[in-house]
């Protein structure tokens, strides 16, 4: 049993060995909420900027999905500037939709519109002339089930139209069609069709009657013959570019031949394709020079017409 004296030696000596426990000083960080992840780096780009990024994709991808990205996708994609340019290919229910919602938001801002891959009625195309009084270039490739009094009647609303792109259509056109196109359309300056007719020469008796201010024609096998040819060359004056790709009926050998090489300056008359060009199929035959949407201005857009 310990004595008094060294109970207290005993407590001494063990208050002596204890060490102290240091403590750390509270960080203000390690008391903070952690830090919000980064903004997406793209939400700060220019409006104009952005653009000219979101134009480069179609409209359907656009509306089905690249506006549902944030909120500013989602804010550009509403403004009228993206839609002045209109390139669309779908198939299936979702092309009216997605046509229209794009004709919408151009607000009658719409210069250019090509739309291709298509199996469905007409009905949609007046929709889209009413409320697209400033077009200057269509493009309608590859159509089914269109009457072509619908696909007329559209088109002959399009007063201002410049260029005019029509490809493997079903049903034709016919030579009454053209006429009343022409005449609608006087401003019209590039033509180019790739219907399902043989015998051509009416049709273009008719494009050189009522379409004088032509620069570019391109048409695709047919049988057009030199009363053809000589129609085009005396109605089209100002013609630039004339492309005949797989068409026959025409013996070049005499004065036609010298005075086509002699006027036009881009000149293919094409009668005799290779096997490997049948079997090709080419959907922008028509155009060697395609409009497109360029950051050149303010609001994003270009219009670079096919017959400058």
């Amino acid at each position: 049993m310990l004595s008094e004296g060294a109970k207290s030696e005993s407590s001494e000596l063990m208050i002596q060995t204890k060490l102290p426990i240091p403590t750390m000083a509270a960080s203000p960080s390690s008391s903070a909420a952690p830090p919000l992840p980064l903004s997406p780096p793209w939400i700060e780009l220019p409006d104009d900027l952005t653009v000219n990024i979101l134009q480069r994709l179609d409209a359907k991808e656009i509306i089905m999905s690249a506006q549902l990205v944030c909120s500013t996708w989602w804010r550009v994609c509403k403004n009228p500037a993206m839609w002045r340019v209109i390139h669309l290919h779908c198939a299936g229910d979702k092309f009216e939709f997605i046509c229209l919602r794009a004709v919408d938001r151009s607000q009658g801002q719409l210069l250019e519109l090509k739309l291709s891959g298509f199996e469905v009625d007409g009905g949609w195309l007046h929709y889209v002339a009413d409320r697209s009084s400033q077009l200057r270039c269509l493009t309608v490739d590859v159509f089914r089930r269109i009457e072509s009094s619908v696909l007329t009647v559209a088109i002959k609303k399009l007063t201002q139209l410049e260029e005019l792109h029509l490809s493997l259509m079903d049903p034709s056109l016919s030579p009454d069609d053209f006429e009343s196109i022409g005449i609608s359309c006087p401003m019209l300056k590039s033509f180019a069709y790739n219907g399902g007719q043989w015998e051509f020469t009416e049709y273009v008796v008719a494009i050189g009657k009522n379409m004088p201010n032509l620069r570019h024609l391109r048409l695709f096998s047919y049988c057009i013959g030199n009363q053809g040819l000589e129609a085009i060359l005396d109605g089209c004056p100002n013609l630039e570019l004339l492309h005949l790709q797989r068409c026959s009926g025409l013996d070049l050998q005499g004065g036609l031949g010298k005075r086509c090489s002699d006027r036009i300056k881009d000149l293919i008359l094409d009668s005799e394709p290779s096997q490997s060009e049948c079997d090709q199929v080419d959907y922008d035959w028509y155009n060697d020079n395609e409009s497109t949407a360029s950051d050149s201005d303010h609001s994003g857009y270009a219009y670079v017409p096919d017959f400058i």
